[in-house]
């Protein structure tokens, strides 16, 4: 893969992720539409080709799960795959990995009573060899919490109870009737990439979200229409998003979630605090029923949400995004994020919004599957 078709695909599968602070609950509970002819979920082994050790998983959980081991392993798809035939087990590493996933299994099998205790990440830590040796830190370190990996939390002072925060947030954003009058938003600014900037328009509309990065090649597509989502780039054909990526996408074009967060989670806590920059925060746990649980660090003097870090899960662990939200500004009447920097294990980016307007009409023509082009 070539660094422009890597970057490409790099943006691809960030913004099917990233979004603003304003949400609906309407486009996250909703399921997919189901009729009379639709087909019982395909397992991994019926749609891709010379599936081994992950035969049974549904298929929608191969790619999740392959972006966990790169970012476990920190390397790319070509590490262990030969580039245009992933089918083909020419490469040792192939094997090799099969051989680890098969341990790790094994492992979580016979002493954590099948529970996912151990992954990719507890030995590779970022590193195609496993480390084995303590390394020697230059300075001191702090412990390393599990958020990420157990729904379990350390003991630490709490601070104020969490729907009590969610209201703040609720009132530093405008009050509910301001938020609730939002029925589209359309922004433009720029994203910064691998030190390189783009133009970029994103369209919101109930529950349905499209972002367009123009960049001289063509567009690179993100479009959710609020029960399908697909990641398209010039001269190749769109990807469907699934599982995690649905569910992040869904997310993102809802509108109105800070008023609805109470009825999105099945269990809040303040977790203590923590700083995002130089700002002291909350830390708010939010559980959902069979779902990883997502943080939320709110700003102690203003209010505002800053921080966000969801995990999206895969049969191998948990992939975690981290959205910053800053330079927030009023657009009638609601305090709307006009930079948000996204981070995952794969890379990071940055939006910078100049100009957002809301109540804007959007055609439904945005949200639909891109077209692929011959480049």
């Amino acid at each position: 893969m070539n660094g422009k078709r890597a970057a490409l695909l790099t943006i691809a599968i960030c913004l099917s992720v990233c979004g603003s602070a304003l949400w609906s609950v309407k486009a996250q509970t909703a399921p997919p539409a189901q009729t009379a002819t639709s087909a019982s979920p395909k397992k991994a082994e019926e749609q891709f080709k010379n599936i081994q050790t992950l035969k049974g998983i549904p298929a929608d959980q191969i790619i999740p799960s392959m972006q966990f081991i790169t970012a476990s392993l920190g390397v790319e798809c070509e590490f262990c795959h030969v580039r245009g035939a992933f089918e083909k087990d020419d490469k040792k590493e192939k094997q090799t990995a099969r051989k680890m996933i098969d341990m790790m299994f094994a492992i979580n099998k016979n002493n954590f009573e099948g529970h996912r205790e151990v992954t990719c990440y507890s030995c590779h830590r970022g590193s195609p060899e496993p480390l084995a040796t303590p390394i020697i830190s230059a300075e001191e370190t702090k412990p390393v919490t599990r958020d990420g990996d157990k729904d379990k939390e350390e003991n630490k002072p709490a601070g104020p109870a969490a729907d009590q925060l969610l209201d703040k947030y609720v009132q530093a954003l405008g009050g509910a009737t301001a938020i609730d009058k939002v029925t589209s938003q359309l922004e433009k600014g720029t994203i910064d990439i691998g030190g390189k900037s783009f133009p970029i328009d994103i369209y919101t509309k109930e529950g349905k979200r499209a972002s367009f990065v123009h960049m001289p090649e063509g567009d690179n597509a993100t479009i959710f229409n609020g029960q399908e989502g697909w990641l398209g780039a010039p001269g190749r054909a769109p990807r469907e998003m699934h599982g995690p990526d649905i569910d992040s996408a869904a997310m993102d074009a809802d509108l109105h979630l800070s008023t609805h967060l109470k009825q999105m989670f099945t269990e809040m806590q303040t977790k203590g605090t923590e700083k995002v920059g130089d700002r002291d925060t909350y830390v708010v746990v939010g559980r959902r029923a069979d779902k990883p649980p997502i943080r939320l660090y709110f700003d102690q003097q203003s209010g505002l949400l800053l921080r966000l870090v969801r995990y999206g899960e895969t049969v191998l662990g948990r992939l975690p995004t981290q959205i910053d939200y800053a330079d927030y500004r009023d657009v009638n009447g609601v305090k709307t994020p006009f930079r948000f920097t996204q981070a995952r294990p794969s890379g990071r980016f940055t939006i910078q919004v100049s100009e957002a307007k809301d109540n804007v009409p959007v055609d439904d023509a945005q949200f639909a599957k891109p077209a692929t082009k011959a480049q």
